[in-house]
């Protein structure tokens, strides 16, 4: 016996049925109780009980055949209106969305998010360059602001090559490449985020023909 059912039999008469929210008879029916059988005997009836309301199991496995034959890819929500539509079967949603998890027909939400796996650095020393800009004030108040394009080993995290420039465009970058490429030499591949300056924006030109010259080595 739990405390709170515990405590349903220690105070007596008007004090027990005020902070019980009951009525005086039914505390003293609880107490007749208590005296004859013990602290077990005001436990609830149905405690440890199957429910009334309970789905049998064999219920349970015919909803889900169905909807494993018929409607694999369905929610809780849809799958429940088409069995009750045409087949019949009623059941809530949220009893259909408890069996689904179960059997591992349908995830939640937070069990779909897929999450993106970090690219691993690579082993070598000029082996794989990153090139990004970065926008800002550099200079505060006292000049425009501008462009910083920056050039950076990706296994030994080192700065290459730094440039300010006005805009962040492919003739920017290329005159940075050609800094670089004159001090380091050809690294095996540049890597960069998916920004147009390195990509063709037209349908037209998806053949190779606006794609610039870096494109071919920039994974």
């Amino acid at each position: 016996m739990g405390d709170d059912e515990r405590a349903r039999v220690e105070p007596r008469g008007g004090n027990a049925a005020n902070l019980l929210g009951l009525t005086r008879r039914q505390v003293f029916r609880l107490l007749k109780r208590y005296r004859q059988d013990g602290a077990s005997a005001i436990r609830h009836k149905a405690c440890g009980k199957p429910p009334n309301n309970r789905i049998r199991k064999a219920k349970r496995d015919y909803a889900l055949c169905l909807i494993k034959e018929n409607y694999p890819d369905f929610g809780a929500t849809l799958a429940g209106e088409i069995l009750t539509k045409h087949h019949g079967f009623k059941v809530s949603r949220e009893t259909l969305r408890k069996w689904m998890i179960e059997d591992g027909i349908w995830l939640s939400r937070k069990q779909r998010r897929t999450f993106h796996q970090p690219r691993l650095r690579r082993e070598c020393y000029g082996e794989l360059i990153q090139i990004d800009g970065s926008d800002h004030r550099w200079f505060e108040g006292r000049a425009l602001p501008c462009i910083l394009l920056v050039f950076i080993d990706d296994a030994t995290s080192m700065l290459m090559e730094l440039r300010l420039v006005k805009s962040e465009s492919t003739f920017s970058y290329f005159e940075a490449l050609e800094s670089y490429l004159l001090k380091h030499g050809r690294p095996v591949a540049f890597y960069c985020d998916k920004h147009t300056v390195f990509s063709a924006s037209k349908t037209d030109d998806r053949n190779g023909a606006g794609m610039t010259p870096i494109r071919a080595g920039v994974e």
